[in-house]
Protein backbone atom coordinates (compact mmCIF):
# COMPACT_ATOMS: atom_id res chain seq x y z
CA UNK A 1 0.00 0.00 0.00
CA UNK A 2 1.38 3.39 -0.97
CA UNK A 3 1.04 6.72 0.79
CA UNK A 4 -1.63 8.96 -0.77
CA UNK A 5 -0.35 12.29 -2.09
CA UNK A 6 -2.31 14.94 -0.20
CA UNK A 7 0.01 17.85 -1.02
CA UNK A 8 -2.55 19.58 -3.26
CA UNK A 9 -5.36 19.63 -0.70
CA UNK A 10 -6.36 22.93 0.90
CA UNK A 11 -9.25 21.89 3.16
CA UNK A 12 -8.48 18.50 4.73
CA UNK A 13 -6.80 18.98 8.11
CA UNK A 14 -7.55 22.70 8.09
CA UNK A 15 -10.31 24.82 9.55
CA UNK A 16 -12.21 26.30 6.62
CA UNK A 17 -15.30 28.41 6.26
CA UNK A 18 -18.38 26.79 4.77
CA UNK A 19 -18.80 27.86 1.13
CA UNK A 20 -21.55 30.38 0.47
CA UNK A 21 -22.80 28.70 -2.70
CA UNK A 22 -22.32 25.46 -4.64
CA UNK A 23 -20.61 27.43 -7.41
CA UNK A 24 -17.92 28.75 -5.05
CA UNK A 25 -17.42 25.45 -3.21
CA UNK A 26 -14.04 23.87 -3.85
CA UNK A 27 -14.13 20.17 -4.71
CA UNK A 28 -10.76 18.47 -4.30
CA UNK A 29 -9.36 15.16 -5.48
CA UNK A 30 -6.63 12.74 -4.49
CA UNK A 31 -4.84 10.14 -6.59
CA UNK A 32 -6.53 6.74 -6.79
CA UNK A 33 -4.13 4.27 -5.19
CA UNK A 34 -6.00 1.42 -6.89
CA UNK A 35 -6.01 2.72 -10.44
CA UNK A 36 -6.50 -0.13 -12.88
CA UNK A 37 -8.93 -1.92 -10.57
CA UNK A 38 -12.64 -1.29 -11.13
CA UNK A 39 -14.53 -0.77 -7.88
CA UNK A 40 -17.46 1.34 -6.72
CA UNK A 41 -17.22 4.23 -4.28
CA UNK A 42 -20.50 5.24 -2.61
CA UNK A 43 -21.29 8.46 -0.78
CA UNK A 44 -24.62 8.79 1.01
CA UNK A 45 -26.00 12.13 2.16
CA UNK A 46 -29.17 11.22 4.08
CA UNK A 47 -29.89 14.78 5.21
CA UNK A 48 -29.27 16.92 2.13
CA UNK A 49 -30.96 20.33 2.21
CA UNK A 50 -31.55 23.04 -0.38
CA UNK A 51 -34.09 25.81 -0.76
CA UNK A 52 -37.04 26.15 -3.09
CA UNK A 53 -36.08 28.98 -5.46
CA UNK A 54 -39.64 30.34 -5.43
CA UNK A 55 -40.66 30.16 -1.77
CA UNK A 56 -37.35 29.93 0.06
CA UNK A 57 -38.71 26.94 1.99
CA UNK A 58 -36.31 24.07 2.71
CA UNK A 59 -36.34 20.94 0.58
CA UNK A 60 -34.81 17.72 1.89
CA UNK A 61 -33.34 14.72 0.10
CA UNK A 62 -31.52 11.46 0.65
CA UNK A 63 -28.76 11.47 -1.96
CA UNK A 64 -26.67 8.47 -3.02
CA UNK A 65 -23.66 8.96 -5.29
CA UNK A 66 -21.94 5.91 -6.77
CA UNK A 67 -18.88 6.16 -8.99
CA UNK A 68 -16.14 4.02 -10.45
CA UNK A 69 -12.91 6.02 -10.18
CA UNK A 70 -10.18 6.18 -12.73
CA UNK A 71 -7.15 8.27 -11.78
CA UNK A 72 -8.66 10.19 -8.88
CA UNK A 73 -11.00 10.00 -5.88
CA UNK A 74 -13.08 12.89 -4.57
CA UNK A 75 -11.77 14.06 -1.20
CA UNK A 76 -14.64 13.54 1.25
CA UNK A 77 -14.32 16.73 3.34
CA UNK A 78 -14.51 18.86 0.21
CA UNK A 79 -17.56 16.86 -0.92
CA UNK A 80 -19.26 17.41 2.45
CA UNK A 81 -18.60 21.15 2.26
CA UNK A 82 -19.85 21.23 -1.34
CA UNK A 83 -23.09 19.48 -0.39
CA UNK A 84 -23.47 21.77 2.64
CA UNK A 85 -23.28 24.79 0.32
CA UNK A 86 -26.76 23.96 -0.97
CA UNK A 87 -28.35 24.67 2.45
CA UNK A 88 -28.92 28.33 1.57
CA UNK A 89 -29.08 27.89 -2.18
CA UNK A 90 -32.32 28.12 -4.14
CA UNK A 91 -32.62 25.59 -6.95
CA UNK A 92 -35.14 23.04 -8.12
CA UNK A 93 -34.63 19.39 -7.20
CA UNK A 94 -33.58 18.43 -10.72
CA UNK A 95 -31.02 21.23 -10.93
CA UNK A 96 -29.41 20.37 -7.58
CA UNK A 97 -29.24 16.66 -8.33
CA UNK A 98 -27.76 16.81 -11.82
CA UNK A 99 -25.42 19.70 -10.91
CA UNK A 100 -23.88 17.61 -8.12
CA UNK A 101 -23.23 14.72 -10.51
CA UNK A 102 -21.78 16.94 -13.22
CA UNK A 103 -19.44 18.77 -10.80
CA UNK A 104 -18.00 15.45 -9.64
CA UNK A 105 -17.62 14.22 -13.23
CA UNK A 106 -15.87 17.48 -14.20
CA UNK A 107 -13.47 17.07 -11.28
CA UNK A 108 -12.66 13.37 -11.58
CA UNK A 109 -13.51 12.16 -15.06
CA UNK A 110 -14.53 8.83 -13.49
CA UNK A 111 -15.12 5.68 -15.50
CA UNK A 112 -18.78 5.89 -14.46
CA UNK A 113 -21.03 7.83 -12.07
CA UNK A 114 -24.67 7.76 -11.03
CA UNK A 115 -26.60 9.88 -8.61
CA UNK A 116 -29.93 9.01 -7.04
CA UNK A 117 -31.62 11.92 -5.31
CA UNK A 118 -34.67 10.87 -3.31
CA UNK A 119 -36.49 14.08 -2.39
CA UNK A 120 -38.98 14.13 0.45
CA UNK A 121 -42.46 15.35 -0.48
CA UNK A 122 -43.45 18.94 0.01
CA UNK A 123 -46.83 19.84 -1.35
CA UNK A 124 -47.73 16.17 -1.61
CA UNK A 125 -45.35 15.03 -4.36
CA UNK A 126 -41.93 13.47 -3.90
CA UNK A 127 -39.59 14.17 -6.81
CA UNK A 128 -36.81 11.63 -7.28
CA UNK A 129 -34.02 12.45 -9.72
CA UNK A 130 -31.66 9.90 -11.29
CA UNK A 131 -28.70 10.63 -13.57
CA UNK A 132 -25.73 8.60 -14.74
CA UNK A 133 -22.93 8.98 -17.23
CA UNK A 134 -23.75 5.81 -19.15
CA UNK A 135 -23.73 2.06 -18.68
CA UNK A 136 -21.74 0.73 -15.74
CA UNK A 137 -18.72 -1.38 -16.75
CA UNK A 138 -19.40 -5.11 -16.85
CA UNK A 139 -18.24 -7.23 -13.95
CA UNK A 140 -18.40 -4.50 -11.29
CA UNK A 141 -20.42 -5.22 -8.18
CA UNK A 142 -22.98 -2.45 -8.12
CA UNK A 143 -25.41 -2.79 -5.21
CA UNK A 144 -28.89 -1.32 -5.29
CA UNK A 145 -28.99 2.14 -3.75
CA UNK A 146 -31.29 0.77 -1.07
CA UNK A 147 -33.66 3.71 -0.88
CA UNK A 148 -37.31 2.75 -1.12
CA UNK A 149 -39.62 4.97 -3.13
CA UNK A 150 -41.82 7.17 -0.99
CA UNK A 151 -45.03 5.44 0.02
CA UNK A 152 -46.52 7.66 2.71
CA UNK A 153 -49.23 5.73 4.52
CA UNK A 154 -49.92 3.42 1.55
Amino acid sequence: MTMTDVSGLSQLGNQVEAPTSPETAVLEKVPNGNQGTDYVVRFTAPEFTSLCPMTGQPDFAHIVIDYIPDGFLVESKSLKLFLHAFRNHGAFHEDCSVYIGKRIVDLLNPKWLRIGAYWYPRGGIPIDVFWQTGEAPKGVWLPDQGVATYRGRG
